[in-house]
Parts: structure tokens; C-alpha cells; sequence
């Protein structure tokens, strides 16, 4: 039986964290970023209530969800739009503006998605150099060239966990040429509790050339319903639209998201459970000769440059344990590197303990 003849793409498939482990049971999953809270109790009673009408379509344009973001971030309604996951929203942006004459660039160690959907359409990617894994804005600004579309930021980026501060970003954007559009990422934003820092949305909310990202993925705990959404110029968000499959966020999606935005104690209560127990686990991996970044999102990338073990070793030995980081060498290439996510109490304790005993 023959079949029609379709694209080859030679591209890099991304591949998650790891969540199953052959026959182990009881896992402590550290390898995606997800919350560690899990989800509101606001969310939780939505989901277990016995109103849910799934036989009906979800409002193909979220406007509900839509009013409580902007009411939320005081943005405005019109210029949002929202996707399956904002993974759904990179890869319109990419379809929207992109094709084989044109060319990204994309920081070196940023989220593999952007380079994947560029490549898709045809576009060029262009990767960019980072310093001491941190975006480094001069060597963005050398990668330009007339063919030049888009400079996609994660910021903080992922998996490195550095960030660009406000002046930073201004300075990026001030230099690019006016039509490129700088597209930021503030998947991580809420967790920045720095004082240089600022999102890509409060830096950029009346800017036409800036395209901010936002996701309930990581700290809504809102990972398995898939949503996310952009916020850019009205004419960005209109063309958007006539692209944008019907319904592409289900009903159910849309109303944890709302409720989910509503729980203001649970947020705070977030924010603080990352920052108390990343300090402890940075403490306690400096006493195993493991470097990490700053704190900054929800996650950490330790180094194992001076430690007595590699990273790949420390990978492996802690799954038999049932502990799951992520291995960033795997579509990233960074060597002698794990991502480690931040989890609740319990599972930071468990990692911990498993790293006590390889290195005893």
C-alpha cells in the first residue's frame, strides 16, 4: 500500500521529563516543573462538581477567562488570546508570521519548543550564545540580520534558571530593529520575587512589536488541562483568531483557570513554600559541592563541575532510588548538568535523603 508523500523534518522531537520508572512505585517526579502545591481548593471543587457540561462546546473564545485576566493583570480583553497550553500560542505566533525566508533567534539553553516550531514552518533558527548560561543581549544583537523576525526570551529562562533584568529587556528591545517582534515568555513570573526583575507583560503592555506568553501550567498546577494565553497588538490578536482552531480550550480549562486566578492566598502561599524550600535545598546541595542558579523560578540547574560525582551517575543512581530530575543534556546538551524542580516538603525531604545516602 503506498501512501502520499509528506515532510521530513530533521529537527529534535522534545522530550519530557521522565514520569514512570518500570515498576517502581510511590515516584518523586522532580523533572517537569510543575506546582508543587498542586491546585487551588477553589479549582478542586469546580473539577468535583457534578455540573460540569462536557457534552456542550467550550466558548470558543474563553471571553469569561479572558475578563478575569484582564482584570486581573489590568490588561486589555482585546488583546488577549488564549491556547491549549501556551505551547498552542508559540506555535501560531510561528505560523502567523514565519516562513523559509525569514529567521529566529533563540537564546542557546531556552525552552526547545520555540526553535521546534520555527523550524516547522520553514523559518531559519539562529541560536545566540549565552554567558555563564545567562541570555546575553549583545550576542542576540550580533545574530540580527535583515532576514530577522522574531527573538524569542524566556525570562526567567528555562532550563537555566537566570533571567534578563528590566533594563535588560528595554535594552534588547530599544536596539532591535521596530520590526522584529520580541516575543517573552513569562511562564516563571509569578515565583520573580527579585528586585531588578519585571515581567514582559509589565514592561510591555502598551508595546505593538512585543508578544508576552503566560501559562497556568506551573504555579495554577493547572498542567494536565492544557492553557495558557498571549498578550500583543490588537492586529496581531485578530489575524491570530482567523488561525486559531475552534475551541481550542476546553470548558473545563477555562473555568479552573478562572477560579484558579481568584485564589490570590494560594499564589502567596506558593511563593513563599518555593522560596523557603529552594533556600533549603541550595543550602544543603552546597554541602555536596553542587553549584546552582540564583533563585529565581521554581526550579534549579545544579552543577556538578566540582562535585566528586557526575551528573549522569547522580541521574541514574537516583532513579533506582524513585527520583526523577531532569536530564538536560537530553535536547538541551548542556553536560553535567540536572534540573531540579522544587516540590512540596515531603519530596524535597525524599531527594534529599536519596542524595545523602550516593554520596555516603
Amino acid at each position: 500500500m503506498s501512501l502520499p508523500k509528506f515532510k521530513n523534518f530533521n529537527l529534535d522531537v522534545y522530550r519530557p521529563g521522565k514520569s514512570k520508572l518500570g515498576n517502581i512505585k510511590n515516584i518523586i517526579k522532580l523533572s517537569a516543573n510543575e506546582s508543587a502545591l498542586g491546585t487551588s481548593p477553589k479549582v478542586k471543587k469546580i473539577l468535583n462538581s457534578k455540573n460540569l457540561k462536557i457534552f456542550k462546546y467550550p466558548d470558543p473564545l474563553s471571553n469569561s477567562l479572558k475578563k478575569e485576566i484582564s482584570k486581573k493583570f489590568r490588561c486589555d480583553e482585546t488583546k488577549l488570546i488564549c491556547g491549549s497550553g501556551s505551547d498552542e500560542v508559540i506555535q501560531m505566533i510561528c505560523q502567523l508570521f514565519l516562513n523559509s525566508k525569514d529567521e529566529v533567534i533563540i537564546p542557546r539553553y531556552s525552552f526547545l519548543m520555540y526553535r521546534i516550531y520555527s523550524a516547522i514552518v520553514g523559518a531559519k533558527v539562529v541560536l545566540a550564545e549565552e554567558k555563564n548560561f545567562k541570555v546575553d543581549v549583545n550576542n542576540i544583537l550580533k545574530k540580527v540580520s535583515k532576514n530577522t523576525k522574531i527573538v524569542f526570551i524566556a525570562n526567567p529562562n528555562n532550563p537555566t534558571g537566570t533571567y534578563l533584568n528590566y533594563k535588560e529587556l528595554i535594552q534588547l528591545r530599544k536596539k532591535l530593529r521596530q520590526n522584529i517582534l520580541l516575543v517573552i515568555d513569562d511562564a516563571y513570573f509569578e515565583y520573580m520575587k527579585n528586585n531588578d526583575y519585571k515581567s514582559g507583560l509589565d514592561i510591555f503592555r502598551s508595546k505593538e512589536n512585543v508578544f508576552v506568553l503566560r501559562t497556568f501550567s506551573k504555579i495554577y498546577g493547572l498542567a494536565s488541562l492544557r492553557i495558557g494565553w498571549g498578550y500583543g497588538s490588537k492586529k496581531i490578536i485578530s489575524a491570530l483568531n482567523r488561525i486559531r482552531p475552534p475551541f481550542n480550550v476546553n470548558a473545563i480549562a477555562q473555568t479552573a483557570a478562572v477560579e484558579a486566578l481568584k485564589d490570590t492566598k494560594f499564589i502567596v502561599k506558593s511563593v513563599r513554600h518555593n522560596l523557603r524550600e529552594a533556600n533549603k535545598l541550595k543550602s544543603f546541595l552546597s554541602t555536596l559541592n553542587i553549584s546552582t542558579n540564583p533563585i529565581s523560578a521554581n526550579f534549579l540547574l545544579l552543577n556538578f563541575d566540582e562535585c566528586k560525582l557526575a551528573a549522569r551517575s547522580v541521574y541514574k543512581k537516583l532513579q533506582s532510588k524513585g527520583v526523577i530530575l531532569r536530564n538536560v543534556e537530553v535536547g538541551y546538551k548542556i553536560k553535567n548538568k540536572l534540573r531540579l524542580t522544587i516540590g512540596s516538603t515531603k519530596e524535597n525531604a525524599a531527594f534529599m535523603k536519596a542524595m545523602k545516602s550516593l554520596f555516603n
